[in-house]
């Protein structure tokens, strides 16, 4: 295997001089750069990359930290797709990417920049953390630059991703009031997630604006889980059954929700409209196909990553970046009649 020295062999130059045109130092004339380049392509040198990030202090390495990975969310093709967006966009900067998990026993163990320092990042974009997660303050105080999806933290070394929760909500409220639904209900997810309380503060603003009445009763919580879901939707459905429409903050429960009528006999949507959230992968393929909003889940971790390596590389002055979102019309929602 071809190493600097033989390098620096051939070119008649020192190892530093080698090691400093490789690692792009300005005090290296092009000429002798260019030499050193074309050597080191000849003989297929390939540079270590442990060595040379100990030279530069830099890993050229962001981590993804995402909390609560489990085979549970497996129908929610969330992670994976905010996953591929930071890839594409790490493999274009020559960022190498690090997944880690973690659970509230792990933190327990080390401390977020423990974790850090231990896989050797740069930076870490953290995806699917709650509000009062320890980890949050940790991440706030820390000088590790760092990337949070759907938690809205700021300041100079941390940022954040979201789409326009409240008007992706306001999005769904409307299009059911345009097919004349005006008792609307609401499966929110939980009360530690700030997507929840930005969906409902859409939700709540949309029957407001179609003059529609707000029922407390009417909004409950389904944990973001499709068994929860069903279970208060049969409920709520059972005890109000005058209600013709459903928002779900997320398609998971939409599908609880559908299973949850169906059982009940309801036929969807000629006796039950019934909107999500997120547009996962299954939402346009059960039956009937469900309607939703939309989110670019891959634009996300792509402007998350895009943002981070801004942070590290001191060229981006925002830390925010709010994606807009669309609504999905297939075959869960109908007219009232």
């Amino acid at each position: 295997m071809a190493t600097i020295k033989d390098i620096a062999k051939l070119a008649g130059v020192s190892v530093t001089t080698v090691s400093r045109a490789l690692n792009g130092y300005s005090d290296v004339n092009a000429k002798t750069r260019q030499k050193i380049e074309q050597i080191a392509k000849e003989i297929e040198y390939s540079p270590n990359a442990l060595a040379r990030s100990l030279v530069m202090k830099q890993t050229r390495t962001i981590g993804l930290l995402v909390s609560g990975l489990s085979r549970e969310g497996a129908k929610d093709n969330i992670v994976f797709d905010v996953l591929t967006g930071i890839n594409e966009y790490c493999g274009a900067q020559d960022y190498d990417l690090v997944l880690f998990n973690t659970t509230s026993s792990k933190q327990k163990e080390k401390t977020y920049a423990q974790l850090c320092r231990e896989r050797r990042v740069e930076g870490v974009i953290v995806q699917g953390i709650k509000k009062d997660d320890p980890y949050l303050i940790e991440i706030f105080e820390s000088n590790i630059p760092c990337v949070l999806i759907d938690v809205p933290v700021e300041n100079e070394t941390t940022g954040y991703i979201t789409t326009d929760n409240v008007d992706g909500s306001m999005k769904a409220v409307r299009y059911l009031a345009e097919l004349g639904h005006t008792n609307i209900a609401m499966i929110n997810g939980h009360d530690q997630a700030f997507v929840s309380k930005e969906r409902r503060k859409g939700f709540e603003l949309g029957m407001l604006e179609q003059g529609l009445p707000i029922r407390n009763d009417w909004i409950v919580n389904g944990e973001y889980a499709e068994l929860k879901a069903e279970q208060v939707g049969q409920e709520l459905l059972s005890e109000y059954p005058e209600i013709s429409a459903v928002f779900c903050a997320s398609d998971l429960m939409a599908l609880g929700v559908m299973r949850a009528a169906k059982q009940m006999g309801k036929k969807v949507p000629e006796e039950l409209s019934i909107i999500g959230y997120d547009d996962i992968t299954l939402a346009s393929y059960v039956t009937p196909a469900l309607t939703t909003i939309a989110q670019d889940t891959f634009r996300m971790g792509y402007a998350a990553a895009e943002l981070l390596i801004g942070i590290l590389k001191q060229t981006e002055e925002s830390r925010v970046r709010l994606i807009e979102n669309e609504l999905k019309i297939r075959e869960t929602t109908k007219e009232k009649t």
